[in-house]
Parts: structure tokens; C-alpha cells; sequence
């Protein structure tokens, strides 16, 4: 089984336009294809697995698109340009240090177990 690092869904076409003009998110899409290519990110044999990359007609957020968001950290870029994009494949991706000065959003993954002990305990309720 193929190890994967990271997951990456870009809102890029939305078919009803309400957080980025569809060109830019088009270019932006594009450079993040070409970026993980460039970077080898694909490739199976790399040691700390392969990124995904999944291009979504919207994630829901409807603005400050071009809307990036990369899993397992759930953090949330906003405004992903063609420009941005290299920066935070290599920083981010690559390098492990989100490029805070254009995260919109923080949904940290958590697993089954974590999520149940949070919902059950009663001080969160």
C-alpha cells in the first residue's frame, strides 16, 4: 500500500463563481499540478509518501478564493494564486512550516477516539 503525506484540494472551477474569479482559480489549479510535479510529490518511492491533489468545485467557504486546503493538518489557505502556490508546496508540504500569513482556517483532524472522548466529555458540552 502506497503511503500518502498529504491531501491537497484545491477550490479551483466553482461552477457558480462566488469566491474567486474562475480564471485565477484555473491558474492556480494549474500551478499546483505542475508545482507537485516539479517537486516530485507524486512519486511513490518517496520516503515520506505521496501528495494527493484534488481539484473541488467548492469547499464551502465562498470567499477568499482561490480556497487551498491541505490535510492531515486541516489548515486552510485563502487567496491561492498561480504566485502562492510554489511557496506553500515547498514551506508547507515539503518543509512542515505552514505559511501562516495566508491561513484563513484551522480544522486539525482528529481520529475516531479523539473525537468521541471530546464530544462525551461533559465541559465541552
Amino acid at each position: 500500500m502506497i503511503q500518502v503525506s498529504h491531501h491537497l484540494l484545491l477550490c479551483a472551477t466553482p461552477a457558480k463563481a462566488k469566491c474567486c474569479d474562475p480564471s485565477i482559480g484555473a491558474a492556480s489549479w494549474e500551478a499546483l499540478k505542475q508545482g507537485v510535479r516539479q517537486l516530485d510529490l507524486e512519486n511513490p518511492e518517496r520516503a515520506q509518501g505521496i501528495v494527493l491533489r484534488s481539484k473541488a468545485d467548492c469547499l464551502r467557504v465562498c470567499e477568499q478564493g482561490p480556497v487551498l486546503l491541505i490535510w492531515p493538518e486541516g489548515i486552510w489557505y485563502g487567496n491561492v494564486t498561480p504566485e502562492r502556490v510554489q511557496q506553500i508546496l515547498e514551506e508547507h508540504v515539503v518543509g512542515g512550516r505552514p505559511c501562516n500569513e495566508w491561513v484563513i482556517r484551522r480544522t486539525p483532524f482528529q481520529q475516531p477516539s479523539e473525537a468521541q472522548s471530546v464530544s462525551n466529555d461533559p465541559q465541552t458540552s
